[in-house]
């Protein structure tokens, strides 16, 4: 089966295309055909060699798959031909790929094969985060930085799907449209002193919730925004440097820095997916979730997927599309 490799961290450079054997799944993993692949930013740190995992070389990256099941064990609900998404640490970027089955999932009769892939690691990392980690409320005011994005357009949707009002955080007006088209009902542009805004658009009480996936300067000052008793929902560093706060600002304004690592939790919870899958079908159904899909590209232009990707050319998701 056609598969790209990784043969150096040098980046989408390093990957190749070419034939490895195909999958041998073990008792506990389902072997799905792979028809569509999510582009995510883990997948480019990885083939950069900056990823907390540093598997040894060659190895096939990609950690977010939609697809046909090819087979499953005979004690699970799976059958050949059932559709389903999925999330595995490597091996997505191939024809085919054996998964654990706690990390699979059905996708819904409306959703399509490609919506599905682009909506595994961005829908259940950002659901993790607000309705596990942050436990927002209906009524609670949401503020979700980097907006534009695959994780932020998924935390505007699923925000709204919990019930929170949402105010979409971007860097720029153009990324404020794309914001708005995945269905931010407010948004801001994140400048110096932008705390001063939100405060502006809540009268003076701030934000109950921030998400926060891009780090850097932009951290300390969402810091500012929160309301009393406030949760800021730290699930990445996309602008590329790890931010630092100094914990008395927490004691003295009764606020929290919380942690959300999604593909780590679903190793201590097992239902983990399977669980958020029925709260995010309910919100397809409701048509609060809809995947904003900005770029798609062939199978062969998956390097070029995570270049663009890397120069920040990539509007909500980006996913690869496999004949």
């Amino acid at each position: 089966m056609r598969a790209f490799e990784l043969k150096d961290y040098t980046g989408p450079d390093g990957l190749v295309l070419t034939n490895i054997d195909t999958p041998h799944p073990n008792d506990d993993e389902v072997l799905l055909r792979v028809h569509a692949v999510g582009v995510n930013y883990p997948d480019l740190l990885m083939t950069k060699g900056q990823y907390q995992n540093k598997p040894a070389l060659p190895v096939v990256p990609g950690c977010e798959v939609a697809g046909t099941v090819i087979s499953a064990p005979n004690h699970t609900k799976w059958h050949p031909g059932d559709r389903a998404a999925a999330f595995v640490w490597q091996g997505g970027f191939a024809e085919q790929v054996a998964i654990p089955l706690n990390s699979v999932v059905p996708i819904p009769d409306s959703v399509d094969f490609q919506s599905a892939a682009a909506m595994v690691v961005n829908y259940h990392t950002v659901h993790f985060a607000l309705a596990r980690r942050g436990a927002v409320q209906p009524g609670e005011t949401v503020l979700v930085l980097g907006a534009a994005g695959g994780i932020g357009t998924a935390a505007v949707q699923v925000a709204k799907g919990l019930g929170a009002r949402v105010i979409a955080g971007v860097s720029s007006p153009s990324r404020a449209e794309t914001a708005a088209a995945a269905g931010a009902p407010e948004t801001v542009v994140l400048e110096k002193g932008f705390a001063g805004t939100i405060r502006e658009m809540t009268d003076g009480r701030g934000v109950d919730v921030v998400l926060d996936p891009v780090g850097d300067w932009i951290f300390d000052e969402a810091v500012r925004t929160l309301a009393p008793e406030g949760r800021l929902l730290v699930v990445g560093f996309a602008a590329g440097k790890i931010p630092e706060l100094k914990v008395n600002r927490l004691l003295l304004r009764n606020i929290g820095v919380v942690g959300a690592a999604f593909g780590a939790f679903l190793e201590l919870d097992h239902d983990l997916m399977t669980e958020q899958a029925a709260s995010l079908d309910r919100m397809i159904a409701d048509g609060a979730v809809k995947p904003y899909i900005g770029s798609r590209f062939g199978f062969e232009e998956l390097p070029q997927a995570l270049r663009s990707l890397d120069a920040g050319e990539i509007r909500g998701k980006a996913v690869v599309v496999i004949e």
